[in-house]
């Protein structure tokens, strides 16, 4: 077994986990006592995975900025929690929001690159 970690991966994704969780908390606090807060983040998050996945092609950068702080950002499984409060109509908003927004936002960083 190979036990070799490859540390500045490591410290790219913990990095950006940090700042991914902030974030997510700052929204939290300033949009309290709602589910719709950890959809806008989740919407978001997903929108920039789309952009991210398709605009950059480099290891690190991905590690640090999408495993770390869109990992760290989006939540979902507080959105499942959150699905037996809301409803079956945030369960449907969060899904379909949410591939809609990787996709558009995977279409915008296409464009952008032509």
């Amino acid at each position: 077994m190979n036990l070799d970690v490859d540390r500045r991966a490591l410290v790219a994704v913990a990095a950006g986990g940090v700042l991914g969780a902030v974030a997510r908390y700052g929204i939290s606090v300033a949009w309290p006592g709602t589910p719709w807060a950890t959809w806008v983040v989740n919407i978001s998050g997903c929108f920039l995975i789309g952009v991210l996945y398709t605009a950059v092609d480099r290891r690190l950068p991905r590690l640090f900025l999408g495993t770390g702080v869109l990992g760290g950002y989006t939540t979902f499984s507080t959105a499942t929690v959150q699905v037996a409060e809301a409803g079956l109509g945030y369960l449907a908003a969060t899904l379909i929001g949410t591939l809609l927004a990787a996709w558009a936002g995977s279409a915008l960083a296409s464009a952008v690159r032509r």
